[in-house]
């Protein structure tokens, strides 16, 4: 499994905007992707940094996506979004992703 890792300063007061886009836009687009497996979006409460993680079934569809899918989520963003997101990617070690989904 293969992961990215975006963090992201969001401007004030565009949490709950940034989730109902999340929710209407970008994930719909994410699931169409080849080899998505799961996206969890953090927050912390008193400041507006966030971050988003996705995970990948290989580090070729993260690529394909980086390449493909993603500059069209930045521009969905981009009015939500203080700077330029710091994107980092990681080959995962070890993983209870599985166990969350056999749970469900």
């Amino acid at each position: 499994m293969f992961a990215r890792n975006i963090s992201f300063h969001l401007k004030s007061n565009m949490l709950s905007d940034y989730n109902r886009t999340f929710e209407n836009e970008i994930l719909p687009l994410l699931r169409k992707q080849k080899g998505f497996k799961e996206e969890i979006t953090l927050s912390n409460p008193g400041s507006q940094d966030a971050i988003a993680i996705s995970l990948w079934e290989n580090k070729a569809n993260a690529d394909a996506y980086n390449t493909n899918t993603y500059p069209e989520v930045l521009k969905t963003l981009a009015r939500m979004i203080d700077g330029t997101p710091k994107v980092q990617t990681f080959e995962a070690v070890t993983s209870t992703f599985h166990q969350v989904l056999a749970a469900v």
